[in-house]
């Protein structure tokens, strides 16, 4: 059988094998008869012929023989010799004849020359835009040479890396190539027939820019953004972008040019051809029975599909579980940043629904029944924990502000904060004064249980004092705002900052054992010389480290014990599967290097500072305060003074059930572990609640246990994936919001991030991406710190940190008063920063706007 090298486009031989992912779609495209600009195939025989005539194989074997897919130097040289084979060599004759004479039937026009690759496109691996495309090529030389060019593409130092990660060998990839008529488009751009920021099944989402899809595809423009409503065949939303650049034709291939300013924001679709386009989408995906990626263009008023292939990654739906529910991430929600784990999202959120479901009787009365839904105060979406409520707002409204109601949260917030404090405290003392050892694993689990419902019913319980703190604050700047101004005080928290909360207190502990550490030069020379990592490790095990002297080592070790038995009973997630600071010392350790090293700011100096401030201002401001106005502010400002160091009190020792409960989950762990049932002690939080149960009732009566960690990896893959998803802020998602729900926009080719400006300042500096306490030690003095969002056991980065950005929060969160008394700017409520900012990147932080620009 002769080789086959050419096949017209619409051919039905054309299989995987012959064309490659992106040829085989276009030939399906054109046999279901979606309109695809008319093209011939040069299938994998003819690389594989050229390759073979002109001996390269060998040479690729040899250059890739020990090479490392990170060395990417190394790679980009192998890669621009496997380049220089293919430009190189001969293209043989029976493969040239056939090209041209393909070419000639095509009418010898411009055309676009396309790699199409054999794995690329496939529904497990994303190869896209690891290939070429060459556009607007005339001539028959030409297209032979882009072909060759295409050819050199799948040996790309980035191609070769991807297949070393994946395990995909090289000796067996091959390419083809598409030959097609180049559309002329007056736009173009990309079209996914199921929202990909979102993953709504019902709608469509139309990216549309002047000129050649080029400038799309590589993100050179901000395209216009449209979302089709796929069942009621109508635009729900057209946002227009600002173009500023368009790829157009030149006489040998295509450039960048700037589009005219009556274009600019100009909608590049008409209504009519948005609605076409969508139809066609619709087509491709019944065809394809599958989520598509479509690349466009439009010729005059024509449209052609020039690329279609499956969306690889689609985030999960958010949909509300149950019907005239709001969902927001409110509440204990703020507390809870991350995807929980099985146990929490089994047994943590039954104690905590236990314990809000009594708050909501205590404050709605009769009406809770009205408003609590069906599966409980907070519920899980796609592993997210939401605070939810029945769409009643004005039952809500009528009932917290009913005078009864506001008269009970505004009085007496301190003491009611104080009690709260210490009934909680005595149930954690109770337990923490247990020998574990005695107790079987039954009653270890009733004891966590219980410990935890003291947790829920301390934070319920602060949910009645914290309003005060809000509220005080807010009515006191409404009110004295013009005061300040009259002073030349721009800014009223002022008078709010300076007093001396637990955070503070446990910073001024670490700074006076910095002391200690300076006086004694051997053991000062030993923590600088060595990493926190390797310190963490030393004050865990029992030998000595070489360079520090018995006596010194055992007043080290017991002044950290100390501080963590005063300051460590807090912690950094509302999820108890999260280590407790106590347990990663890595945090403490490098705020104790940093201080030593003489880099943080001392807080008795701070604190010093902040309130010689405050009383002069508290001075210049009752000279602008006319005699009648001045009790009203005498006794605003008290209120507010008094109430806003027990905010920030109450929410540092929300955690302070957590290390108790931990260290009884660990003495569970290490009788699961000798059973067989777990191999590691944080497996435990990888089962859910009835899994446990089961394995406590069978180890209790000394049976033998099923092994569960088989099920574990795959929990853990899947929290992972959850991870990267963006949970919206309010459920069900307002229509505007579903673009991206991520106020981002770009100003001079760099993304600008909006947020809300908490802390006044300006601070461009290296970005640090923190997701959790386990990222902790990659934190380096002098960056931003960019988190989802911060508790107060976070405090000791802030010392060391330049600035401050969040994904959620307000200007009375834990981030933003912290970042007022440190005195670095502070940008919340940004959405998408921990996703849309790299580690080490440069980024401005500008918390008088709310802005972050990255500095790309």
């Amino acid at each position: 059988m002769s080789m086959v090298y050419i096949l017209p486009l619409a051919h039905k031989q054309a299989t995987l094998e012959m064309v490659g992912g992106k040829g085989m779609s276009l030939s399906k495209l054109l046999t279901a008869g979606i309109p695809v600009p008319d093209g011939f195939h040069v299938t994998i025989a003819a690389y594989q012929n050229f390759v073979e005539a002109n001996h390269i194989q060998p040479h690729i074997n040899k250059r890739l023989d020990c090479i490392d897919s990170n060395n990417i130097n190394r790679l980009e040289d192998v890669s621009r010799q496997i380049g220089m084979l293919f430009h190189d060599g001969e293209m043989p004759q029976k493969v040239a004849a056939a090209i041209k004479t393909a070419y000639a039937e095509l009418g010898s026009i411009a055309v676009a020359v396309r790699s199409s690759a054999t794995a690329e496109d496939l529904p497990d691996a994303s190869f896209a835009g690891q290939q070429e495309t060459y556009l607007n090529i005339q001539g028959e030389n030409e297209v032979i040479a882009a072909i060759k060019r295409c050819w050199a593409s799948l040996w790309t130092a980035r191609a070769i890396a991807y297949r070393m990660k994946n395990h995909i060998r090289q000796e067996e990839v091959a390419l083809a190539v598409v030959v097609q008529k180049l559309a002329f488009s007056d736009a173009s751009g990309v079209m996914f027939t199921r929202n990909p920021l979102n993953g709504r099944r019902g709608e469509m989402i139309i990216n549309a820019a002047w000129g050649l899809g080029e400038s799309v595809v590589s993100s050179l423009v901000i395209p216009d953004t449209i979302v089709v409503d796929k069942k009621a065949e109508r635009i729900v939303l057209y946002q227009a972008a600002s173009k500023e650049i368009m790829t157009v034709r030149t006489s040998d291939g295509t450039e960048e040019t700037t589009v005219s300013e009556r274009l600019r924001k100009k909608h590049a679709l008409t209504r009519n051809q948005v609605m076409r386009l969508a139809q066609l989408g619709k087509r491709i995906e019944q065809y394809y029975q599958m989520p598509m990626d479509i690349e466009w263009a439009l010729e005059k008023d024509t449209l052609y599909i020039v690329q279609a292939r499956p969306i690889t990654v689609l985030p999960p739906e958010w949909l509300s579980p149950e019907r005239d529910v709001i969902y927001t991430k409110g509440s204990l929600a703020e507390h809870l940043p991350n995807p929980v784990t099985p146990l929490f999202a089994t047994l943590g959120l039954e104690i905590v629904n236990r314990a809000s479901e009594l708050l909501w009787v205590d404050m709605f009365g009769k009406s809770a029944t009205k408003l609590l839904p069906d599966n409980g105060v907070y519920a899980i979406i796609n592993g997210y924990v939401y605070l939810s409520a029945k769409a009643k707002p004005l039952l809500i409204a009528v009932k917290s502000f009913s005078p009864r109601s506001l008269r009970r949260t505004l009085t007496n917030s301190v003491e009611r904060f104080q009690s709260a404090r210490e009934e909680f405290e005595a149930v954690v003392r109770e337990w923490e004064g247990k020998p574990l050892d005695t107790l079987n694993a039954h009653q270890i689990m009733e004891g966590i249980q219980v410990v935890f419902y003291a947790v829920c019913t301390y934070f319920t319980r602060i949910q009645l004092t914290l309003p005060a703190a809000s509220l005080s604050e807010t009515l006191f700047t409404k009110v004295f705002q013009g005061a300040a101004r009259g002073a030349g005080i721009a800014d009223t928290s002022v008078f709010l900052l300076g007093f001396d909360t637990i955070a503070l207190q446990s910073e001024k502990s670490l700074f006076n054992l910095t002391e200690w550490v300076k006086q004694n030069n051997a053991f000062d020379f030993y923590l600088q010389n060595n990493s926190t990592t390797k310190i963490a490790i030393d004050f865990m095990s029992s030998v000595l480290p070489a360079e520090v002297s018995q006596e010194a080592w055992a007043e080290w070790k017991t002044r950290i014990n100390q501080y963590f038995i005063k300051f460590g009973r807090t912690a950094y997630e509302f999820d108890f599967a999260y280590p407790t600071p106590g347990e990663t010392l890595t945090p403490t350790l490098e705020s104790i290097k940093t201080f030593a090293a003489g880099k943080g700011e001392s807080p008795f100096l701070r604190q010093a500072t902040l309130e010689n401030r405050r009383k002069q201002a508290e001075q210049e401001i009752l000279q602008h305060i006319r005699a009648p106005c001045k009790k009203l502010f005498l006794k605003l400002l008290r209120w507010a003074q008094e109430t806003a160091p027990m905010r920030e009190n109450a929410i540092y020792l929300m955690g302070m059930g957590h290390p108790q409960i931990r260290s009884m989950f660990h003495e569970i762990s290490e009788r699961l572990i000798q059973s067989g049932a777990i191999s590691q002690p944080a497996d435990i939080y990888w089962l859910t609640k009835s899994e446990l149960e089961a394995l406590i009732v069978r180890l209790d009566e000394n049976k033998s246990l099923s092994d569960m960690s088989g099920a574990i990896p795959v929990r853990k893959t899947q929290l992972e994936k959850q991870r990267d998803y963006m949970p919206p802020s309010k459920l069900p998602e307002k229509i505007g919001k579903m673009i991206s729900g991520a106020p981002q926009k770009r100003k001079d080719g760099k993304i600008v991030l909006t947020g809300i400006g908490t802390s006044t300042g300006i601070v461009k500096a290296s970005a640090c991406v923190l997701h959790s306490p386990a990222d902790f030690e990659s934190f380096q003095p002098g960056c931003v710190l960019v988190a989802v969002t911060t508790t107060p056991a976070w405090t000791p980065l802030f010392a060391f940190a330049s600035a401050i950005v969040t994904d959620i929060g307000g200007p009375l969160s834990h981030s933003s008063i912290v970042a007022r008394e440190y005195g670095i700017p502070a940008v919340m409520a940004t959405h998408t920063a921990t996703r849309s900012i790299k580690n080490g990147q440069m980024i401005t932080v500008d918390g008088s706007v709310g802005v972050v620009i990255i500095d790309e």
